[in-house]
């Protein structure tokens, strides 16, 4: 069992910066991999960016150059790094763990699921 808890979500203006942060508990496997997820009032939810334990990262191709995911494994804690938000990131965001070294940014492939943190960003 893993339990995630995320903050740092607010609200900011377009051009400003978030930084988001998940702690995990709980049984932490050495290979394992992490992702920041995000859903907008009536839509999908869409993977954002994702990293596995030894540090290999991916991103959606809207958030390439503006987030930047990274982790500090002795803290168990998986950080996103929002820069030049605009009103279009707009979401809750969730971070998300799964076991197993594939980097991978399909929701259906993680088992373990944080509350989420709202992110809006007006114009």
């Amino acid at each position: 069992q893993v339990h995630l808890a995320e903050s740092g979500g607010g609200s900011v203006q377009t051009g400003g910066s978030l930084r988001l942060s998940c702690r995990a508990s709980g049984y932490i496997q050495g290979s394992h991999g992490m992702g920041w997820f995000r859903q907008a009032p009536g839509k999908e939810r869409q993977g954002v960016a994702a990293i596995t334990s030894n540090g290999v990262t991916t991103y959606t191709d809207s958030v390439k150059g503006r987030f930047t995911i990274s982790q500090d494994n002795a803290e168990n804690t998986l950080y996103l790094q929002m820069n030049d938000l605009k009103p279009e990131d707009t979401a809750m965001y969730y971070c998300a763990y799964r076991s197993g070294s594939l980097l991978i940014l399909v929701d259906g492939a993680y088992n373990y699921w944080g509350q989420g943190t709202q992110v809006t960003v007006s114009s």
